[in-house]
């Protein structure tokens, strides 16, 4: 699991000290890593760029959006901070501003690192969504994010020379990306059992982007897996079926659907694998969102998330997974829990702040990455791994 079993029986205001006590430990032993960093993604990633193409389109900018951490809607499809802030916070850089903010406010500050991501984006090209006749919430591919990269550069850095120490300074954050293919494919009618083939596409497109950022300079990535899908109310709610052989009696999610994500994880896997042998010069970083979120599932109370707070969402339209597709978050008789902290789901989709903090521990702190993660930051230096051991002694004396 990561973390030791003797945090089960903690009240949550306890865990909630050690969660924080935590982050500001590893934030000093991370600090310095970086200078910046870049994040490419979908509305798990999107920090408010959506806002600035169609605030109408999706629904993250209206409140409770943002209500436990930011006080307001900020365009992040939670109620708080998200993986690509925690990450930023814990290496002791300012949050990454969205790239279209850039364009409107001259007094955002990019040398530390900007967001590419836009919520509904996909790995593939629209146009490929176009031919299955999937409707998208927007062309903003990770290609084009890439380009908008490109078009970023030209303004950040003059000479090939500053651009190289720029881009080999920083950490880049590719994802988490597929997920919205899957959804876009899967619910225009693409068969579960057709999925492998178009899984390949995704990966080899993720794969395509990694490549041109190394050609540009990029030496450290850190690229996510999918999360499991099939533990989210929001495909609990359309697929669900009284076949009680489809659930997994454990954590009560979708089987066939986390079976999906898994095969896409182990095969974007087995890319990276490709990529760093060909790249020797570069740290490519697998980020395991979907065994590091697993544990809330299986075990609840060790987050201190409750069991009815594992699959149902917090904020949403009702029934059984309190999600409704057409009574989103923030509409009017949006159904709102008490303590988005004992939550794992947000709004059905996406994630809560404590989820997401769990998520970004369990990277840092624990196994989910590969290569180690911290094991990469803290090498060059004895005081700061004498200061993990820490970290992992006083978890281990709770």
């Amino acid at each position: 699991m990561g973390l030791s079993s003797s945090l089960l029986p903690l009240k949550l205001p306890f865990i909630k000290l050690l969660l924080l006590l935590l982050i500001a430990t590893i934030r000093g032993v991370a600090g310095g890593c970086y200078t910046s960093i870049y994040s490419f993604g979908d509305s798990y990633v999107d920090s408010g760029n959506m806002q600035y193409l169609d605030a109408d389109v999706f629904g993250c900018y209206v409140p409770p959006f943002g209500e436990s951490y930011f006080h307001l809607p900020t365009g992040r499809c939670s109620n708080g901070r998200l993986i690509v802030d925690l990450t930023a916070e814990l290496f002791g850089l300012p949050l990454p501003q969205p790239y279209l903010k850039t364009w409107n406010e001259s007094v955002v500050n990019v040398q530390e690192g900007i967001n590419f991501a836009v919520s509904g984006a996909t790995v593939l090209d629209a146009s490929f969504f176009e031919d299955i006749g999937s409707v998208v919430l927007t062309n903003v591919t990770l290609r084009y994010q890439l380009n908008w990269f490109k078009d970023f550069l030209v303004s950040l850095c003059n000479k090939s020379s500053e651009c190289n120490k720029i881009i080999g300074s920083s950490i880049f954050l590719v994802g988490e990306m597929g997920g919205d293919d899957y959804n876009y494919m899967l619910f225009s009618g693409i068969s579960l059992e057709d999925m492998p083939a178009y899984v390949t596409l995704v990966v080899k497109a993720m794969a395509t982007a990694i490549n041109e950022l190394i050609d540009l300079g990029a030496v450290n990535l850190l690229v996510p897996g999918i999360l499991p899908i099939g533990c989210t109310p929001s495909y609990l709610t359309k697929y669900e079926t009284e076949d009680t052989e489809e659930y997994d009696p454990e954590t009560g999610c979708l089987i066939k659907y986390n079976k999906l994500a898994e095969y896409h994880n182990e095969q974007l896997q087995k890319e990276l694998h490709s990529i760093q042998a060909l790249n020797p010069q570069t740290n490519i970083i697998y980020a395991d969102y979907y065994n590091a979120s697993m544990g809330f599932f299986r075990s609840p109370a060790q987050y201190g998330f409750t069991r009815e707070g594992t699959l149902k969402s917090c904020c949403g339209g009702g029934g059984p997974y309190n999600y409704n597709a057409s009574l989103g978050c923030g509409q009017p008789s949006t159904i709102l829990c008490d303590d988005p902290s004992q939550y794992v789901s947000w709004d059905g989709v996406h994630l809560t702040e404590a989820a997401y903090a769990w998520i970004t521990v369990g990277l840092l702190q624990g196994p989910y990455t590969t290569p180690r993660l911290s094991t990469l930051c803290i090498s060059e230096n004895a005081t700061k791994i004498q200061m993990t051991t820490h970290v992992n002694k006083s978890f281990s004396e709770h």
